[in-house]
């Protein structure tokens, strides 16, 4: 038992079902029905093979495990619990691509040989399976008076460097052993886990410093035994830690420990203005000492969220033979504390110490692919006429409405091969801005597009976009109307075809197809401000795809659209009519635009 309780207190049940664990728990339940309490036989899992996470998927999951002092207590040991949790892991190892296992200490209840010599053959489950992991001591594991400089125990013999030493995650050790790092690759990057002793002594905060500046670049998550004491607090040694070494270390994001209970959370800005969550996990006073539970740490860089989730392997492994009352309270028992996600920009967060190499300019050669009908990009300020680099003649006029001009910003989308963008003004009433369009002879204009298409283009629209004076600006259309053209389905006034912005932001392709009477569309979902997007539409002579950061949207509609209408009139740049006339001007920035006389493969985007 910890040496405080006064936060032992229970936890709130759940309003609703929650993320996976608990359906996945609910599903185990069933109908089962009400079982006397009994130790199960635990599911065999093959010990054999080795552990294969996958070092480059951008989705990869850290396992934490706080005290299980309980289990391992005298004469009252039940490694089952903990068996459970472990082959759990290796069974869920792929599905959730977990890299990495941290106990946060308490692993015994008294320290004592016999009890690290249950424990310490349990978790040889992981070391059969090469499976990385981490522990530490707790005050339970050791004598609580002491700190890092305490020489021998039961804990140093079973969880010494020994046991670590040869795998592939181990990074090192404390002279004295009781402080480890490990280092595991995930998403393509190196990442740490630093695991400190209960108490650490001042050659404990020397050589912890020294590992970070050993590993400048490397994100870490901080394992300790005491840390957080209940939601926004940290114990007074919690604090010591953050004083000591958190504050100062930017490599470090997320801080971990146990001792305390009920599980909670705090935030805390860091001396470089950033913040690092600090987080309470143990379940020791929940039903049979907490049963190995395990807290799920689901890293997904693509959504800028760490998604977290608590199961009981134990007690999901007993469903289908029954449970009892206090196990069927325990599995409902996934409150806010413990079942909840994590915002974190990881490339801004770790921009500071690893900043992600920006990508270089690419020549305007590399994007002349086959088939490339016009190509503007906006490397400098436009003086005059802006070439189309393709070489084809269709080159951009500037055209000023209401005094209005073009700016121009070094800003541009991540992947863009030019490294600047137009900057539009544009303003409905009274219209107001400048736009580009083609000139008169350019070779586009009477382009009919028959055997298929690709149009891309980059946009940024800023904080001040406004609906009521900015909807419905086009990014890339062509001018003439189907009245002209003899095409009179649906509005004869609108123009022959046009990349634009709805009033939500929502990028959309009209146009009349050569096989049509009417507009074809196709719809895109809201993209927020202040957020470069590449855009793409793609015709293979058929159908027609829109795609947003090259995924394809929804509504895509099935009739076949055979090219593109045209009345030999310009295409513009940030402008769209409506009549012939010009109803309304781009606000925000447009990067490099791209027309190609066939359909491409996302891989053949400009964003590769």
């Amino acid at each position: 038992m910890c040496t405080s309780h006064d936060h032992n207190q229970g936890e709130p049940t759940p309003t609703g079902a929650g993320r996976r664990g608990f359906l996945r728990a609910t599903a185990l339940l069933g109908a089962a029905a009400t079982a006397g309490v009994a130790l199960p036989t635990v599911a065999e899992a093959s010990d054999k093979g080795g552990w294969r996470p996958d070092p480059d998927s951008r989705r990869f999951t850290l396992a934490v495990m706080p005290d299980t002092q309980y289990l391992f207590d005298g004469p009252s040991i039940h490694p089952a619990p903990l068996e459970a949790s472990l082959r759990y892991l290796l069974e869920q190892g792929k599905d959730d691509n977990i890299v990495f296992l941290s106990h946060l200490g308490d692993l015994t209840q008294n320290g004592a040989e016999a009890e690290f010599d249950a424990i310490g053959e349990t978790f040889g489950i992981l070391d059969r399976r090469g499976v990385g992991y981490s522990v530490l001591a707790g005050n339970h594991d050791v004598n609580s008076s002491t700190d890092d400089q305490r020489g021998s125990t039961p804990y140093l013999d079973t969880f010494g460097p020994k046991r670590f030493k040869g795998r592939k995650t181990f990074g090192g050790a404390s002279d004295d052993g009781y402080n480890t790092y490990h280092l595991f690759t995930a998403a393509g990057r190196e990442w740490m886990v630093l695991a400190l002793d209960w108490r650490l002594s001042a050659k404990g905060y020397a050589w912890a410093k020294d590992v970070l500046a050993r590993h400048p670049k490397t994100p870490v998550v901080l394992t300790t035994h005491e840390l957080v004491v209940e939601d926004d607090a940290l114990s007074a040694y919690g604090q010591q830690l953050w004083d000591r070494l958190v504050a100062d270390h930017d490599q470090i994001f997320l801080a971990l420990g146990g001792h305390y209970w009920p599980a909670g959370r705090a935030v805390r800005k860091n001396a470089a203005g950033h913040d690092v969550h600090l987080h309470l996990t143990n379940y020791q006073n929940r039903y049979f000492g907490g049963a190995a539970m395990i807290r799920l740490y689901h890293f997904d860089l693509d959504r800028n969220v760490i998604d977290v989730e608590t199961v009981s392997p134990w007690i999901l492994g007993r469903a289908a033979k029954g449970l009892n009352e206090l196990e069927r309270q325990e599995i409902e028992l996934s409150g806010d504390a413990d079942r909840f996600s994590v915002d974190i920009d990881f490339a801004d967060r770790f921009a500071g110490f690893a900043p992600v190499p920006a990508r270089p300019a690419r020549p305007a050669s590399r994007l002349l692919i086959p088939g490339t009908q016009a190509y503007w990009r906006f490397d400098a300020a436009p003086s005059g006429t802006v070439r189309d680099l393709s070489g084809r003649g269709n080159d951009l006029t500037t055209v000023s409405v209401g005094g209005g001009t073009l700016g121009w910003s070094a800003d541009h989308h991540p992947d863009q091969p030019g490294h600047g963008s137009l900057e539009f003004t544009g303003f409905k009433s009274p219209l107001k801005g400048a736009y580009l369009k083609t000139v008169d002879k350019a070779p586009l204009n009477s382009a009919t597009f028959k055997d298929g298409y690709t149009i891309e283009a980059f946009y940024r629209l800023p904080a001040d976009w406004d609906p009521d004076h900015n909807a419905w600006s086009g990014i890339v259309s062509r001018t003439g109307t189907g009245g002209a053209a003899g095409r009179t389905g649906d509005d004869p006034d609108e123009p022959l075809a046009t990349l634009s912005l709805s009033n939500d932001r929502e990028p959309q392709w009209a146009m009349r197809p050569l096989n049509q009477q009417g507009i074809a569309t196709n719809w895109g979902q809201e993209t927020p401000l202040e957020t470069w997007w590449h855009l793409a539409v793609v015709n293979d002579g058929r159908h027609t795809t829109l795609y947003v950061e090259g995924c394809p949207v929804v509504r895509n509609p099935r009739p076949a659209a055979v090219g593109i209408t045209s009345v030999g009139l310009p295409w513009l740049l940030g402008g769209y009519t409506y009549a012939d006339k010009i109803d309304q001007i781009l606000h925000g920035r447009l990067g490099d635009v791209r027309i190609v006389s066939r359909a491409l493969p996302v891989t053949s985007f400009m964003t590769h």
